[in-house]
């Protein structure tokens, strides 16, 4: 049985739209809103009435829904009666409806209900069967939108139980989202607010965010801008996939900027998303803007990937930061282990973030260059993929591909407090396998991070923009492909180094003291003679009290050697040791000796060189590391760098190793002079008079 909504729900509709008579259908108004803050406020607004009846984290879960079919209501509209006629004409006379109706509709979805959300509302009575109906009479996009991915019967069901599914209904009724009251860019902003609105208040962060749109009209710009003359050919057909669409704002604006280059041109779009709210926005903005449904794929890119065979002209992503892939551990490796025949042939980051695991399937959809193509690519990372890992792991070895594959065009540092969901310093990556003839064997490198206003009012972490202005000054600096201020361009080999190890002869002094006896106890080697493999019985016991008694023995004997004696060769000790423990009659096994070794040994620059097979043994506390550049001679480094400090080092030749890492701000550190002193001392004394004055007061 339905139940009336509470006092409060109902004070909540006093802004709403009055409910009009079932006749009077068409003479319901609709509010309209100057900015997507306030229709995303109005929106947000309506989860008050959920309140009591849903838990906090479940509002998202109606209001999202119930604002995608609004959206697709508007749009519907104006062809409404053009459909239901069309259908009444072809219907059993057509095997297949869809491209007619769509033809109508000039979008790439229908609904053949005689209803919409205005009629449902004015009907005064079965809201939830009519609204359950109006979503069946969609196409089947449509329907795996509410029904698989949003499940919006069940909550459909819940608003009816609460009593408070014609008031939610009202109030969407009450906001007009007609594409020409609310163009797709400013739906775009509404859906993406409302998201981040309702993550915050559900905690549930971790580590998501949603890319500014400034920051994709940035992406997009610096994508398309070696390729203008290109794009600006009539009728030129491109396209772009995001393997992490989210909302669909990457696809949106890319499709929007290419529109304003050339009117003519056409960008068929692509994406795969893994939130199935977020796909089913995304999915329903392509269907509103004419794009192909199917080309927007669910699931996991990586263990799902929707676009198996496919290859771009353009990709954009904006992956999550520091997200780990332990949960697809399995399939990673496996496709890891296929080679370059799979997607991470290069090497696999570390499990704690696969962003670089993004990259890498982008670089799989590249087009070959010698089918006269080739592709481009923007991807938003933080700091870590820069430097991340040592020489050998498998972030240096996915760098180190991208660079010896003339890959990595350009890098761009962004402002801090960008975001919404973090306030931390991020880069976009320009990767393409097509770079212009000036570009080749070079990275540029470009300081964005002063680029930008701050905002009146933050949103989330977010506190800076970046200006129209501003973005048109990094495209010029990416343009002009010149080095200054903002700018600076390597060598591909600039980022490389071989990673040597560098080692210095152990040396020790021996002594048995009683100090050093004690800390032979402490040695493993030691300690396993009194244990025993055996599991229970007199064979074990008898094995622990042999073992123990070795260990007394041990002891006994070391104890009774010259306590004075200092041996400055380990050759010279090892042979005193065999000669006391032989005529105590005492058989040392060999990982016991080598307990005893390791206990009275000694670090001691005065004592021999310690040799194993006629060589110098490395001292492994003594064992140190160094960057060579790639440019540079390692040998000569070495005698340069090296010798002049340690003259008994030598480099481990079978321990090197090719790395490659990209320190950003280290290009770019500006130092700033320290105060001169006498300023530093006006302020010391500044302040020990304010203390004075102060202690004055409370002792008078």
């Amino acid at each position: 049985m339905t139940r009336r909504p509470s006092d409060h729900q109902l004070s909540l509709l006093e802004s709403a739209p009055p409910t009009p008579e079932p006749t009077r259908v068409n003479d319901i108004a609709t509010k309209q809103f100057g900015s997507f803050s306030e229709i995303s406020s109005f929106i947000w607004s309506i989860a008050d009435l959920m309140r009591g009846d849903f838990k906090r984290h479940e509002y998202g879960q109606v209001v999202l829904p119930f604002t995608v079919l609004r959206r697709l209501d508007c749009v519907l509209q104006p062809t409404k009666a053009d459909v239901l006629a069309t259908e009444k004409k072809f219907k059993g006379k057509v095997k297949d409806l869809r491209p007619v109706l769509e033809q109508k509709t000039g979008v790439r979805f229908y609904n053949t209900s005689q209803l919409d959300l205005k009629a449902i509302v004015a009907a005064g009575q079965d809201f939830r069967e009519n609204l359950l109906s109006y979503i069946d009479a969609f196409d089947d996009d449509v329907r795996d939108i509410f029904i698989k991915r949003f499940r919006v019967q069940d909550y459909i069901d819940r608003l009816d139980r609460a009593g408070i599914l014609l008031l939610v209904l009202q109030k969407f009724v009450g906001v007009d989202l007609h594409p020409e009251v609310v163009d797709n860019t400013m739906m775009g902003s509404v859906f993406e607010d409302l998201i981040r609105r309702f993550a915050e208040v559900s905690n549930e962060t971790a580590g998501e965010h949603f890319t500014p749109r400034e920051v994709i009209e940035l992406m997009v710009a610096l994508l398309f801008e070696e390729d203008d003359r290109e794009l600006g050919k009539p009728g030129i057909v491109r396209t772009l996939y995001d393997p992490a669409c989210g909302t669909g704002g990457m696809l949106s604006v890319a499709e929007e900027r290419l529109a304003r280059i050339n009117p003519t041109a056409k960008l068929e779009v692509f994406g795969q998303e893994l939130n199935d709210e977020s796909f089913a926005i995304c999915k329903a903005d392509m269907m509103i803007k004419g794009q192909e449904p199917k080309n927007i794929a669910p699931g996991n890119s990586f263990t799902e990937d929707g676009h198996a065979h496919g290859t771009f002209h353009y990709m954009l992503s904006n992956p999550p930061f520091g997200v780990e892939w332990k949960k697809i551990e399995r399939q990673v490796k496996d496709e890891h282990e296929r080679g370059f025949a799979g997607r991470f042939g290069p090497g696999l980051p570390r499990i704690s973030d696969g962003s670089l695991l993004f990259l890498m399937h982008m670089v799989s959809k590249m087009k070959p260059v010698n089918d006269g193509e080739g592709s481009r690519l923007g991807i938003v990372f933080n700091g870590s993929p820069l430097f991340t890992g040592a020489a050998g792991s498998g972030e240096s070895e996915i760098r180190r591909w991208l660079l010896e594959h003339d890959m990595l065009e350009a890098i761009v540092s962004l402002p801090d407090q960008l975001f919404f969901n973090t306030g931390i310093s991020t880069y976009v990556w320009i990767v393409t396998n097509r770079k212009a003839r000036k570009r080749k064997g070079k990275v540029q490198l470009i300081d964005g991070s002063g680029f930008y206003e701050k905002m009146r009012k933050s949103l989330g972490n977010k506190r800076n923009h970046i200006s129209d202005d501003q973005r048109a000054q990094i495209v010029q600096l990416y343009r002009a492909f010149e080095e200054g201020e903002h700018v600076k361009i390597f060598d591909n080999e600039d980022f490389g180094f071989h990673r040597i190890t560098v080692e210095r002869p152990l040396k020790l002094s021996f002594q048995v003291t009683p100090e050093r006896i004690e800390l032979l106890k402490e040695e493993k080697g030691f300690q396993k003679l009194a244990t025993s493999k055996k599991k229970k019985g007199a064979a074990r016991d008898a094995e622990l009290a042999a073992g123990v008694a070795l260990q007394e023995r041990i002891i006994e004997v070391l104890a009774g050697m010259d306590g004075d004696a200092v041996y400055k060769s380990r050759p010279k000790f090892d042979k005193a040791l065999k000669a006391a423990m032989a005529a105590a009659g005492v058989d040392l096994p060999s990982s016991v000796k080598k307990a005893i070794l390791s206990a009275l040994g000694e670090r001691d620059e005065t004592a021999e060189v310690c040799l194993k097979k006629g060589a110098p043994e490395p001292d492994s506390d003594l064992r140190d590391t160094e960057h060579v550049p790639l440019k540079d001679d390692i040998h000569a480094y070495f005698e340069r760098e090296v010798k002049p400090h340690v003259p008994d080092a030598w480099i481990d030749e079978s321990k090197t190793k090719v790395g490659y890492e990209i320190p950003f701000t280290r290009f770019f550190y500006r130092y700033t002079p320290p105060r001169p002193l006498a300023e530093i001392e006006a302020d010391i004394k500044s302040l020990e008079a304010e203390i004075q004055g102060m202690l004055g007061e409370v002792l008078a």
